[in-house]
């Protein structure tokens, strides 16, 4: 896992992909973070990429550096505890701006079920699941 995480925040962006009904979407990220032993993204409550994974929990993430990429496959689950609010918040400040612990929009998730794939040109590829 933590390969996986550090591999997404050297990359800064990577691309998240869900399902809206039967049509895939794939929008930019750029936040993660290691709380308690998971790997967590971060979102707003309010937008639709949220009422896409909480109709269908399955994502994945495609992200792509120095001629090596990465697919993370899995099911997230929103955790609204503020003590995983805070840690997302405090790893990445940027997002103190938009979004608080204690308001009502901050959504993070935690991956289970994952399975991270590196893949490169060069070498065959390298999977592990968490």
């Amino acid at each position: 896992m933590k390969e996986a995480y550090e591999f997404l925040k050297e990359c800064g962006t990577f691309y998240l992909a869900t399902v809206e009904k039967d049509q895939p979407r794939v929008r930019p990220f750029g936040v993660v973070n290691i709380f308690e032993g998971k790997l967590y993204i971060q979102t707003g409550k309010v937008k639709k990429v949220s009422h896409q994974m909480q109709e269908n929990p399955k994502v994945e993430i495609c992200a792509f550096k120095d001629g090596k990429w990465l697919r993370l496959e899995g099911t997230v689950v929103r955790d609204d505890r503020i003590e995983a609010k805070r840690s997302m918040l405090d790893a990445n400040p940027s997002l103190k701006a938009m979004y608080s612990a204690e308001d009502d929009n901050t959504e993070v998730l935690y991956f289970k079920n994952a399975k991270a794939t590196f893949y490169s040109f060069t070498e065959e590829p390298k999977s592990f699941e968490f």
